[in-house]
Formats: structure tokens, C-alpha cells, sequence
């Protein structure tokens, strides 16, 4: 492996247990400013803190976020996007590049691909094409892969998902990010079958720390390499003793009822 790329994807996953806890903050694009992403140098602050491996966001709110002070993140900068006030709002659309991330100090890039869109052979090709020029400069690229389109009747099935995930190893992604299937047995499957790091999304926002915590859990077992979850992160009460809960069952292998006592929730 590249160097460059080798000495970036350990500022993203912790070199000893190769897991990592990323927060996700790029869903000002796509929903607007929402609850917990206002005052960005507090919302990245406070899952610094807490121990998060690091961020992801849009290139203009790094600015934003950068806080000159505290415990050092490690920053993924998102290069796709696409709105909900869009009538094709699967459609991910590239809007930086990798040179962009580079110039901002990133630590890696990350492009968004939405499988059975009918954009979707636009957003294959451009994940290829990033995935090149990602490995021509050493930068670690994530790709976010779901299953969203007129086909698609359940996208957390395992054979769905495994599908996802191996779309993004195949298209020369160094991690993938993929929904949780439900269970250990089922999301064991999509592991499996590849060979890179895959790390859960968070979905919607979760009623329950604890049923978050055993999802991290889980898919940990099944030989997940950690998540890539925002607002289940940011928009809780207390962000920065979420991520110690979470940096604790991700790197350290806390019980969930001892990640919960860490949240204060016990």
C-alpha cells in the first residue's frame, strides 16, 4: 500500500484495534442546518472529546469546524452529494475532488453511491474515477453504498447489503460504509465476502442508547470494523459522552450496560 495512504487511514481507524468511530456532519446539504450541526466547532468539539477516530463533511464547512484548539480528529472530506428539495434526491452528484480534500489537510474522501437509482451508472463511474485518483495521490476513499430505487423492496436484506459492500471494494474503495443488517449471522455474511474494512451507518435517528450501543456491538462481533453514524451521535444529549461510549465498545470492548453507565444512562 501507498505510504501517504497507510500513514492517513491510521489518523481514521486506531492502529492497534484497526476500528474507528467516524461521525458523519455532512447533512447540512442534503436536509439543511439541522439540530446538533449549528455551531459546528461545538458539534466537532464535542465527539473530539469523546474520543471519535473522526469527522466527515463538506468541504466549505471544514472552515467551520475547525477549532485551532482541543484534542486533534482525523477529517474526511465528502465529495458527492445531493439535496431533498431535488426530485431525483438519490442521485449523488460529485461536487469536490480529491485535490480539494488534499488542499484542506483531509485524511480521506468519501463519495456517496445509491445502487438501483437510475442515475446509478453515473455514480458507478464516478466512484471508479475517484477511486483512481484517490490512489494516485495515497488517499484513503470510504464509499457509502445503499440500495434505493424503484427495485429495491428491502434495503437492509443481507444479500442486499453484501451486494452493496462488494460493490465498494470492487470499485477500488478502501472502506466501506453499508446499513446494519439486523443481526450478527446475516451482517457476518456481508463481511465475509469483503476485503476491506466495512463500517455501519447509523440511519435514523434511534430512540434508545442502548439499542444503539447493542447495534455497535453486534456488528462488531459479526467482524464490522467500527460506524459511521451522525445523528444518533450528534443530536444526543450529551454527544461527547456518547462517543466515550462508543470509543469504549469500539476500541476497548466495554459491555453495552458499562458503555451506558460511560453515557450516563445507566
Amino acid at each position: 500500500m501507498h505510504l501517504g495512504k497507510s500513514i492517513r487511514l491510521e489518523r481514521i481507524f486506531d492502529r492497534d484495534t484497526h476500528r474507528t468511530v467516524v461521525v458523519p456532519m455532512d447533512h447540512g446539504v442534503t436536509v439543511g442546518p439541522i439540530a446538533g450541526l449549528v455551531d459546528m466547532r461545538e458539534a466537532v468539539g464535542a465527539v473530539a472529546e469523546g474520543g471519535a477516530n473522526a469527522v466527515l463533511m463538506h468541504k466549505g464547512l471544514v472552515r467551520c469546524g475547525h477549532r485551532n484548539r482541543g484534542r486533534d480528529v482525523g477529517l474526511i472530506v465528502h465529495i458527492s452529494a445531493s439535496t431533498t428539495l431535488s426530485p431525483f434526491p438519490n442521485a449523488k452528484a460529485l461536487c469536490a475532488s480529491v485535490e480539494d480534500a488534499l488542499r484542506l489537510g483531509a485524511d480521506g474522501v468519501s463519495v456517496h453511491v445509491n445502487l438501483g437509482d437510475e442515475t446509478e451508472p453515473a455514480m458507478l463511474r464516478d466512484l471508479g474515477a475517484i477511486a483512481s485518483r484517490a490512489t494516485e495521490w495515497g488517499m484513503p476513499l470510504l464509499a457509502m453504498v445503499y440500495a434505493r430505487g424503484p427495485k429495491i423492496t428491502d434495503e437492509f436484506d443481507a444479500d442486499v447489503v453484501a451486494h452493496c459492500a462488494r460493490v465498494g471494494m470492487e470499485l477500488g474503495a478502501d472502506v466501506v460504509k453499508v446499513p446494519y443488517t439486523g443481526d450478527p449471522e446475516s451482517f457476518s455474511r456481508v463481511v465475509s465476502a469483503c476485503c476491506i474494512p466495512v463500517v455501519i451507518a447509523g440511519g435514523p435517528k434511534l430512540n434508545s442508547t442502548k439499542a444503539f450501543l447493542e447495534m455497535v456491538r453486534d456488528s462488531l462481533a459479526a467482524g464490522g470494523a467500527g460506524l459511521s453514524v451522525g445523528r444518533n451521535i450528534f443530536q444526543h444529549k450529551d454527544p461527547a459522552a456518547l462517543t466515550r461510549a462508543l470509543h469504549a465498545v469500539v476500541h476497548d470492548g466495554v459491555s453495552v450496560d458499562e458503555a451506558l453507565a460511560i453515557a450516563g444512562e445507566d
